[in-house]
Formats: C-alpha cells, structure tokens, sequence
C-alpha cells in the first residue's frame, strides 16, 4: 500500500468524522426564564389540547363562537366594542389582497393575487375558518381580556392603510393598525395603546399572542409537501429552528425570538416583531387527510409598551430566497437580523446551504431572468456547474485512463502469482507497479468525493425552487413536483400511482452511464464479489426513490448523466492511450529508489506476511485432507 493510498484512505475518513461530527444537532443554549412557566398559567394556549384531539379553531361548516354585541364589555375589562355589527374591510396591492374583519380586529383572509394552486383556483393563504389570531392582556384589576371578545370600530379605512379600535373612556383607546405598501408582501402591524396605563395591568410588562392557523394543500403532490410543512422560527440571535414535519410536535421557547413562521412548501404567513417574543409555546398538528395538511398553534408573550407604538410585521408571501434575501437589506434595519431567507430550507449549512447561496441560486436566477424555459435554465445550470467542477472530473478521469493502460501489467502479475495463497504478493507486486509509474487507483477518488457536496445541494435546492412551481417542460405541466403522463388509478407497492417518464429517462441514462463507465475503468484487478450487480441495481433503487420526486430534480439527474456520458467518451477519443503508457513508462525509468519503510508500514507489512503464510498452511491441511 503506497503514500498515495493512505493519504487517499485517511482524507476519506477525516471527511467522514469530519461530517459526522458537525452534523451533530447543537445544544440548545437557553436559559429558562421563572416568569415564562408562570405567563403559560395564565394564558392556555390553544395548541394544549392533545395532537390527537378537536382543533382549536371551527370545523368546517361551524359557525365561530360570536363575541359580545357593541357596548356589552366585561364590567372589569374597561373596554368596550364598537356599536355595529360585524363588518369586513379589504386591503391591497397588485400582490396581496387582504381582508381585515371587524369581529376580533383580525386579518380574517390572505390572497396571492399572482398565485394559484395546484386546482388553478386563486391561492389563498387562509380565510375566515382557517385562521384565527387575537390579543390577551391582564387589566389593572388582575382579569383577562381578549381582543376576540370585541367587535372593533374601523376608522377611514383606505385601499392600503386601516385603524381598528376598541374605546375605554373618552380618550383611551387600544388601536391595531395595518400598512400595506405597493408590490410588496410586508404588511406593517402596530398596536398602540392610548392611556390605558390605569386599564392595564401595571405588574404585567407582557401581553400574549394567541396565533391559529390550518396549512392548506397547495400543491399536487400532498406527501411531498408535507415534508416542507413545517412551523418555524428564528431567535434574536442568527440561530434558526423548526417543529418536525413529520408527527406532532410541542415545543417550549424560553429564548427571546424575532419571528414565527407558518410555512409550507412554497408560501409562508410570518410574524415578526420589532422588539422580539419574550417566550412561546409552539404545537404542530399533522391532520391525515382533507384538503389541510397540519394545523400550527402559538401562545406567545410579547413585550408591551403603554405609551408607545408596538410595531410588528407580517409576511404573507413566496418562499423564494432572493425576493426574503432582499427584505434585510431594503426593509429593516441593519441590527434585526430578520433573515427571511432561512426559511427556504438549502441544506446543511456548513456546506450545502453556502453552494446554493453563493453558486446555485445566483446563476439560476440570472438563467431564469432571460430563459423562457424552466427545462432549459436547468439544462443551462447543470451545464454551468459540470464545466466548473471539470477539472477534478478530468483528473478522474485521466485516473482511469492510466489505469487502463495499465491493465495489461497488472494482468501479467495476476497470471504469475495466481491463487489465494498468492494474494499478498500480488497486492504488492501491483501497487509497487503503480508507484514506479506515477499512478495510484484512489487518485480518481478523491475528485468524485469533492464532488459529492454539489450533488447533495442540488438534491437540496430543486424542490424548494418556487421558479419550477407550475412551469412545465415536455410532458411535465409542472416541474416542481411529479409528472404522472404515465398513470394507474391505483396504489402500486414501491411505485405508486404513477410513473414518472423523467424519472424513467434518469433512470436509463444512469444505466448507459454505469454501463460506459465500468468498461473504461476496467484495470484487471480483482474486484469485490457482486460489485458490478450492485453497480447496476443503484439507478433502479433511485428510480424508485425519487419516482415521486419533483420532475425538475430528475431532469437535473438525467442531464448531468448525459454530460457524464459525453465526457466518459470524448476522453476516450481525445487521448492517446500509447502516449499515456509511454509517458508512465518513461517514469518507470526515472522511479526513484524505494525509500526505507517506516515502522508502521513495515510492521503492516510483516503481518500480512505471516496472515498470508498462515492461510498458505491452511491450504496445504485442507489438500492432505482431500488426498486423504
């Protein structure tokens, strides 16, 4: 075993510990707060009741409970609603369409004006029976008082601006007020109390946000949606977490946060805060079946200023990285740190997500930006990284072009040193051949390994592109989730109810690329029992893995396979093979005499000397045994 395959072996294990221990989840660094415990007792969250039971909000066909008429407030609360009965009120702008219902003064629905979903009916984030927020606050006389509890009165609503306010005494009023603003998905949220410090509690710096609300089913493929479903959430500081996706899930946040995301795959309805959520408790319900995919619950404690503004934010908008990327830098301030963009999920982030940030999506969106097609901006990005990742594809290249020059030699030392017994030798014989030329079988591995981390990224980045979202390309009316030209009507085992034709097309050219490729790196050495089955059967696994898989993924798998291809056989007419083997002969000449082995090469080497003199007296038992 030469310097080169230790070095080979020892790079691939240190990348191995190396990944395996960054991967590691980091310890939560949070530190209770006493009050929070204390702040839950006062305010069920609606989230509490168990993953398995009724949903806090009303079931389809429900009626939601009515608050009390105008001017009948709880006599301790010292708030009053607004005279008339329930009324609604439209904002917007040429992206977003809300309405803002007087019951509760809360956002009662959410349209994407520019979107549809997977019916094409207009994309609505929520509505009326799908999503319900309100205020809870502890009054001067230690009672607890809901803004859901109140009808409130709209003043001189306009097409983008709207004040909803509930009265105490002649000039003491609670205000929410909502912004929007031209061709943008942020829309202002500030509460601001007006002499309500002898109404509200004094002892009591938080109020709390009750926040429900159902995901809908946007998309086609529901299984691959869910799994981007996700309730999320970023600190103060640049940490970012999640609920998981896949069951139900509770989690209590001591920590202070800076929002609190409603997400699935391709839309989000976030809420941040100006001055951060003390605390929250947080609960995921998955829901089977129907047309929502889970319902997300939030009980959160807010910083509350008597006398000033309190100014939060909603995003009711696309996940699309450069559009949440540009918020930080166009809409807040240096020092908030909102980073919308996390939401889009990139990969793990000490190396896929910064391959996708600073390559992938740059070059994607520039493609986007000028190229009619979806199908081709992918072809054209695939072709962009294979020409930047081509020189370590040539030196694998090349790798197994010496190798196969080479094979002749090695079968000459396979023929005079024949049998198990012989194993040993052979090894040594073979890789003393290598060394003498310059050449070494794990030089082409190295390479491929580098490699891997642009695959994994792209694996990453194609199902979360909101570009590929309803963009069709051949047979495939949209590339962001499966294409099924090919269909049953029914559940297939391993399959499903469909056949993906981009899925089929990776899959074969996966197969001509295994196939080429083993041809031009046969080398004449022994190779494992089973291995080229086992080289075969890995693209029909991953037909049946990513048959459901987005369309766009596979036409990225299949393109990069075509490339593969193509560079497997233009190497093979491009380079002289009898030049190669005469230049490696030539470095036969100049080999250098073997240096003296190091103590631990020459103790390895000893005891594979006495395992194989071991298994050579084996041999000899076993063939008097057979005369015998």
């Amino acid at each position: 075993m030469d310097k080169n395959t230790i070095t080979g072996f020892i790079l691939i294990i240190a990348v191995l510990v190396g990944f395996s221990y960054l991967n590691k989840p980091n310890a939560e660094q949070l530190e209770a707060q006493r009050r929070y415990r204390d702040s839950l007792a006062q305010v069920q969250a609606p989230s509490n009741s168990p993953s398995g039971g009724e949903s806090p909000l009303p079931q389809e066909g429900e009626s939601p409970p009515l608050p009390p008429q105008g001017g009948e407030s709880p006599p301790e609360g010292g708030l009053r609603g607004a005279e008339s009965s329930d009324g609604v009120f439209t904002l917007e702008n040429d992206l977003l369409e809300l309405k803002i219902s007087a019951h509760g003064g809360q956002i009662r629905s959410a349209r994407l004006k520019n979107f549809t979903n997977y019916e094409k009916d207009s994309l609505y984030l929520f509505d009326a029976a799908e999503s319900s927020f309100e205020l809870t606050f502890t009054t001067a006389n230690n009672h607890l008082l809901s803004t859901k509890d109140f009808y409130f009165e709209a003043l001189q609503p306009t097409a983008n601006k709207l004040v909803m306010r509930l009265h105490a005494e002649a000039d003491q009023t609670l205000d929410f007020i909502y912004t929007m603003h031209p061709d943008d998905y942020l829309v202002d949220f500030d509460i601001q109390a007006t002499n309500l410090e002898t109404v509200l509690s004094p002892t009591a710096p938080n109020v709390y946000f009750k926040w429900v609300q159902k995901i809908r089913q946007q998309e086609k493929g529901r299984t691959w949606e869910e799994r981007y479903s996700r309730l999320t959430y970023k600190f103060l500081t640049d940490e970012f977490d999640e609920l998981a996706e896949s069951k139900d899930d509770q989690k209590d946040v001591t920590n202070r946060l800076k929002w609190i995301g409603y997400k699935n795959q391709f839309f989000s309805a976030v809420l941040i805060s100006k001055r951060g959520f003390e605390s929250a408790r947080l609960n995921s319900r998955v829901i089977a079946d129907g047309k929502y995919e889970k319902e997300y619950a939030s009980s959160i404690a807010v910083p509350f200023d008597k006398t000033a503004v309190n100014q939060f934010t909603y995003f009711l908008g696309p996940n699309k990285y450069s559009l949440l990327k540009s918020y930080d830098a166009t809409k807040f301030a240096p020092d908030e740190q909102v980073e919308l963009e996390k939401l889009v999920p990139l990969g793990w982030k000490p190396l896929f997500r910064p391959i996708n940030k600073y390559l992938v999506i740059p070059v994607f969106d520039w493609l986007t930006s000028w190229c009619s097609s979806i199908g081709l901006a992918i072809f054209l990005l695939t072709l962009v990284i294979r020409i930047v990742l081509f020189p370590l594809t040539f030196k694998s290249l090349m790798s197994s072009a010496k190798m196969r020059v080479l094979k002749p030699q090695v079968q000459a030392i396979t023929d005079k040193y024949p049998g198990q017994e012989n194993a040993l030798t052979r090894q040594q014989k073979t890789m003393a051949l290598y060394k003498q030329v310059g050449a070494s079988p794990m030089a082409g591995c190295l390479p491929m390994l580098v490699q891997m981390p642009f695959l994994f990224a792209l694996f990453v980045f194609f199902p979360t592109a909101i570009e590929l979202r309803q963009q069709g390309f051949w047979f495939a009316d949209d590339m962001s989730t499966y294409d099924s030209l090919i269909s049953f009507g029914t559940n297939i085992p391993l399959i499903g109810d469909h056949i993906s034709v981009f899925c089929l097309l990776m899959t074969v050219l996966q197969l001509l690329n295994t196939k080429i490729s083993m041809g031009q790196q046969a080398t004449g050495q022994e190779q494992m029992p089973g291995m080229s089955v086992m080289m075969y059967l890995m693209p029909v696994v991953m037909f049946f893995v990513l048959n459901s898989y987005p369309a766009g993924l596979n036409w990225y798998y299949s393109v990069s396979s075509l490339i593969t291809v193509a560079q497997t056989v233009g190497f093979r007419f491009l380079i002289d093979e009898n030049k190669l083997l005469a230049k490696l002969e030539a470095n036969k000449k100049k080999a250098k005499p073997a240096k003296k082995k190091s103590g631990f090469m020459a103790r390895l080497e000893e005891a594979q000397r006495q395992q194989q003199a071991l298994l050579k007296e084996r041999q000899k038992e076993q063939n008097k045994k057979g005369k015998r």
